[in-house]
Formats: C-alpha cells, sequence, structure tokens
C-alpha cells in the first residue's frame, strides 16, 4: 500500500552509499522512521533538523522499516536556513521531540503543534532569541501537562522570577522578556529537567552544549 503523507524530520541516520534512515513526526504514524533512497544531488537542506517534508510511504508487511518514495520539501524553511541562530535553535529543538517522543507513540495534534511552530519561528525577523524556551513550555502542554508555577518551583531555583514572567505572558510578549544568555541556558536546562521528570527518563540533550555557545 501507498500513502502520501506529511513528515517533520527529526534526525537522519546514514545507511550506506545511497540510503537514509529519517526519524520522523507525522500526523499518521507519530514519531516513526523510514528508509529512503538519496542521490548525490539531492539538497543538503533537505535533510536539515525540523525540515518539513511530503513523502509517499510504501508499506512492507515483512519489515517494520517502511521505504518512503521521493522526498521533497513542503515548505522551504527559508527564514530558519539562511539564520545560523534559527538553524542551531531547530538542532536544539528536533533532539529534544526525538529524545522526548518514544518509538511508534502517536500524541493527537502533537504533529499539527509542531508544524505550527516551526512555521511561526521561519517568519519571526525579530526577537526570537527566547523561542527555544516557549516551545519547550508549549510542547509539555501538547503532551498533556502543562506546568504552573508550582509545577515548575522545585526546579527553578534562582530563577523562578523569570520562569513565572515566562508563564504568565502570551506567545509574543515571552519574546520580550529581557534575559542574559546565562539566564536562557538555565531556563533551558530546568525546563528540560521539568520534562525528563514527567516523561520518568532523565533528557541528555547533546545539542544544549551548542546552544549554550550560542547564548554565552
Amino acid at each position: 500500500m501507498r500513502h502520501a503523507s506529511q513528515f517533520i524530520l527529526l534526525s537522519v541516520t546514514k545507511v550506506g552509499d545511497k540510503s537514509l534512515v529519517l526519524h520522523t513526526l507525522s500526523p499518521e504514524w507519530g514519531r516513526r522512521s523510514f528508509i529512503t533512497g538519496v542521490s548525490r544531488k539531492a539538497p543538503m537542506a533537505l535533510f536539515m533538523p525540523l525540515s518539513l517534508l511530503d513523502a509517499e510511504v510504501i508499506e512492507n508487511s515483512k519489515s517494520d522499516l517502511w521505504r518512503l518514495g521521493e522526498v521533497c520539501a513542503s515548505v522551504p524553511l527559508n527564514g530558519i536556513r539562511n539564520d545560523v541562530r534559527k538553524n542551531t535553535m531547530t538542532l536544539f529543538l528536533s533532539e529534544v521531540l526525538l529524545r522526548t517522543l518514544k518509538d511508534g507513540s502517536r500524541e493527537e495534534g502533537l504533529f499539527e503543534w509542531c508544524r505550527s511552530s516551526i512555521l511561526t519561528l521561519d517568519a519571526m525577523e525579530s526577537d526570537f532569541s527566547n523561542y527555544h524556551l516557549r516551545f519547550l513550555l508549549e510542547f509539555a502542554g501538547a503532551l498533556g501537562f502543562s506546568p504552573s508555577v508550582e509545577d515548575l518551583m522545585p526546579f527553578c531555583g534562582e530563577h523562578l522570577e523569570v520562569v513565572s514572567h515566562l508563564l504568565r505572558s502570551s506567545a509574543a510578549e515571552s519574546m520580550l522578556i529581557p534575559m542574559s544568555g546565562a539566564q536562557r541556558n538555565a531556563v533551558a536546562s530546568l525546563l528540560l529537567d521539568y520534562l525528563g521528570y514527567h516523561i520518568d527518563s532523565p533528557l541528555q540533550i547533546r545539542s544544549l552544549a551548542v546552544l549554550r555557545e550560542l547564548y554565552k
């Protein structure tokens, strides 16, 4: 059977010289991996973190690793790909999704929320330094455990005031909350601790170190 679908790319694993395993999020299959052929002429941006893709799924009753037909970008995301800060942020956010969502899991509405969040970041022209923090808070809500100040208090330490401000603010207002680089890094870390607590698995996000360099 064949099905056309949309995907959010979380990560890739190279298999030989001509194949990639794509770790994805989709509305039909949730978090799932697929294999696809790739030519040397394929644009690199197609397989960068949080790329929005269209492809045909080719089911295989003999294998859990189904194949994707020709993969193409559903939206080019030029606003992200042409900005090193946004690319660094998507590297971090894609790893959070990859480490948090178990293979085979499917949360109702999660794909749509993620896609909307990616398009919002792509469209923003300024004042997006706090975007990854807002994303983490809303991601918790999308998973079913929207945090309150009381919920986050055990994780906040000296950063309770700024975290409370984030929670009280609208999405637009939260982008304008002044923070130092050290504060952004600390808040990102404590929100990861909060997510890890709720999924009963500590989140070891390697790209957090890259994000810290961005916000020194």
